[in-house]
């Protein structure tokens, strides 16, 4: 910890659903305005992040202490004390086990998206199916979940689900999520026209 007062600070990379989900919650929370945000590079050893994140990993939060915050749920939580308006963090457990379903299915698109960033003859066919196979098996549960009501109220976990889906969207379009998932589309396509949505798109994959 430093003696040097900051402004709070979250770096982030444009293409990062983790940090998507906080840069969210700052326009959510209304704390835009408290909060810088600075791009950083990744994997990069001249990545302004470094210095006060020396995993390199985003999202990482710089409070006025100097203190950093790393891990989405972290930042989350430390954001959802900020601010007037009222906590987003599920706080019961069936919200709770909705946030955390929707992080187990970031979790494995994010394996399978760097697999297939790897030159092709490096990639492992196992992972590649285990995830794939994983990724719909989720889709089908978040389905049934949407269908009967869950991820009605915007909080933190339908946040996550906004950002797991939208970096589908984008930048992981090798899964097909919207097929046979017509009550998870509907919720996406209605809630995706949330300005906190809309101020935070990344950029197309090509």
């Amino acid at each position: 910890m430093s003696d040097r007062s900051y402004s709070p600070e979250l770096f982030f990379s444009e293409n990062s659903p983790y940090a998507r989900i906080c840069r969210m919650a700052l326009r959510e929370r209304d704390l835009s305005a408290q909060i810088k945000e600075t791009v950083t590079a990744l994997r990069d050893p001249q990545a302004v992040v470094l210095p006060h994140n020396p995993t390199g990993r985003v999202p990482a939060l710089l409070l006025s202490d100097g203190t950093t915050l790393t891990e989405t749920t972290l930042i989350l939580q430390w954001l959802d004390q900020q601010g007037t308006r009222s906590a987003m963090m599920p706080a019961d457990p069936k919200g709770i086990a909705a946030y955390g379903r929707v992080l187990g299915l970031l979790d494995g698109i994010a394996v399978w998206n760097r697999e297939l960033r790897r030159p092709e003859n490096e990639r492992s066919p196992s992972v590649l199916k285990l995830e794939a196979v994983r990724a719909d098996r989720i889709a089908d549960a978040l389905e049934r979940d949407v269908a009967g009501g869950a991820y009605a109220k915007i909080d933190m976990g339908a946040l996550a689900l906004l950002a797991v889906l939208g970096y589908a969207e984008r930048r992981h379009r090798s899964w097909s999520w919207r097929s046979g998932h017509a009550a998870l589309e509907q919720w996406f396509d209605t809630c995706s026209d949330r300005p906190s949505f809309k101020e935070t798109i990344p950029p197309l994959q090509a």
